[in-house]
């Protein structure tokens, strides 16, 4: 038995195949016929998660994506604080939120100050967030940010339709929009903002947002949701290829195993996750694999020509990486439903539109009808050795699994080192 046999082994013991009408055993495509056998539904042991953390948004059903935004429960900060803008009884100004800031990933990934003109970052997310607006100016304005607003042409918000109004019922992803939104702003503070509110979390629906992101003139899309890869899924490739225009997607929250839809997909960039700590070294930071990063050998999507992983015959998620893990999350301002403002989120839904807004940053978004340009500019990225993905299948020590030098499945081919890759 090959080493990927044997991983694929492994994974196999933890799924469940799908079931479709009359009782027929849904097949994989052809090209996946070598590569595993059934990945539909795993079940999970989330052993590894903290217990400090909740997921924002729940399990969705078959056809539906959940968004992947994981909340710190042990982390919240006063609802005074308001950084440069605040100041204390004794007038002294104010501490600035617990979790990173933008001159913190700024700083990490040698972000430059300024960049982003003419480049529109769009979000595509479920249901509305009536304070999105508002709750970004906070954050904007606690960390010196330029305001991105509806008044200055800076900040729009849609339906899947693309029209201002009616906009769709709340889906309860407040937490997940205020995190988007948060992202990009710390990754590129001059790039305007898209948000479009898909009606529901449906592959249909989410789909055409992401058109509808494209049409109104999206230069970078992130997607920061996604459910496992499944039968299905191969009529939705269209949505989220547009040549021309970077669309960015999570690579999933819950480690080594199937990957994820719509990061699968060839024409998406599939962002991974880090765990990413301050160090006194010339670097200034450390970064390793975050357990929680979505990582998966696809069983239904061709290997892309510019992907060359040795021990994967399909497509191979991830390409790229950025902070993920909720205990060294960014900090995120959120009031819907009752949150209590600055909270600490992390997830692949916190590093998708950072990775988004690095790309609106360097204001190349042509280069990335797929991933192929980060394949070929690695040496520009930072290569994380260390850590791995393994909250319920382990890969035996595989790339697929294990930051290693060069490419790995949880962290792709590193992180940004400034932007020489983008």
């Amino acid at each position: 038995m090959t080493r990927f046999a044997r991983i694929r082994a492994a994974l196999s013991a933890a799924v469940v195949v799908a079931v479709g009408a009359g009782g027929a055993v849904l097949a994989p495509s052809a090209n996946a016929a070598s590569s595993a056998t059934g990945q539909h539904a795993v079940t999970k042991k989330i052993s590894g998660r903290a217990g400090n953390v909740v997921d924002a948004c729940g399990p969705a059903r078959s056809g539906y994506a959940r968004c992947l935004a994981e909340v710190r429960t042990d982390v919240h900060a006063g609802k005074g604080v308001r950084g440069p803008a605040a100041r204390t009884a004794t007038g002294k100004q104010a501490a600035l939120p617990p979790g990173y800031g933008p001159a913190d990933l700024a700083s990490a990934y040698k972000l430059p100050a300024t960049g982003g003109s003419g480049q529109t970052v769009a979000l595509v997310d479920a249901g509305d967030d009536p304070n999105a607006e508002s709750d970004l100016a906070v954050y904007r304005t606690t960390y010196g940010l330029p305001a991105c607003t509806t008044a200055n042409g800076c900040f729009r918000k849609v339906n899947e339709s693309g029209a201002a109004s009616p906009l769709p019922p709340d889906q309860g992803w407040d937490v997940e929009i205020s995190l988007d939104l948060d992202m990009v702003s710390a990754a590129c503070p001059g790039c305007d903002i898209l948000l479009v509110e898909g009606t529901d979390s449906s592959f249909a629906n989410l789909g055409t947002s992401v058109n509808t992101a494209v049409a109104l003139g999206a230069t970078e899309v992130s997607n920061s949701y996604g459910a496992e890869e499944q039968n299905g899924i191969q009529p939705f490739e269209a949505d989220y290829t547009h040549p021309g225009v970077a669309i960015v997607a999570s690579s999933g929250d819950f480690g080594y195993g199937i990957p994820n839809f719509p990061a699968v997909i060839p024409a998406v960039i599939a962002v991974g996750g880090t765990t990413l700590q301050k160090a006194s070294n010339s670097r200034g930071w450390t970064e390793s694999a975050w357990r929680g990063a979505g990582a998966g050998c696809s069983a239904w999507i061709d290997k892309p020509a510019w992907q060359s992983d040795p021990n994967c015959p399909g497509r191979m998620v991830a390409d790229v990486a950025a902070d993920a893990d909720p205990q060294t999350g960014p900090a995120v301002y959120d009031t819907d439903h009752g949150e209590p403002g600055w909270l600490i989120v992390g997830g692949t839904s916190a590093s998708s539109p950072f990775i988004a807004g690095v790309i609106g940053l360097a204001g190349h978004p042509a280069r990335f009808p797929n991933a192929s340009y980060l394949y070929a500019h690695a040496s520009a990225l930072n290569d994380v050795v260390g850590g791995n993905d393994i909250l319920g299948v382990d890969c035996g020590g595989d790339y697929q699994c294990n930051a290693v030098a060069g490419y790995d499945g949880p962290t792709g081919n590193g992180t940004p080192d400034g932007l020489g890759a983008f």
